[in-house]
């Protein structure tokens, strides 16, 4: 079999290299050579609405009104929403706000406070 690294996000073993990066054919990512060989983990940045990296526990302010799916209610503009955590997927905020409970955020829709 051949030399190359295992796919580190899907695990494949069917990853080619082109040129100085490592393409995975099953799930279309790609990484450099040199990431593979120190085994370094590619960290994803999260930014506000604004281009502002995110972290955990930031203090972040809803920048509009925003719908709750499933219900009347709605998380009004303005609304300060205190450690939040970073998530996979599409709404990449986990929080808790004061009067609602739990809920998933998209990072565009927020500025950090």
């Amino acid at each position: 079999m051949s030399d190359l690294p295992k796919c580190p996000k899907c695990s494949s073993e069917f990853t080619y290299e082109d040129g100085g990066v490592y393409i995975c054919p099953e799930c279309a990512h790609e990484w450099s050579a040199d990431a593979s060989a120190e085994g370094v983990e590619e960290k994803r940045v999260v930014k506000d609405a604004f281009g502002t990296v995110l972290n955990d526990g930031d203090s972040v302010t809803v920048i509009k009104d925003l719908k709750i799916k499933g219900s009347s209610s709605v998380v009004k503009g303005g609304t300060k929403v205190k450690n939040i955590r970073l998530v996979e997927g599409d709404h990449d905020i986990d929080c808790k706000i004061d009067g609602i409970g739990a809920m998933s955020l998209k990072s565009e829709f927020v500025k950090k406070a």
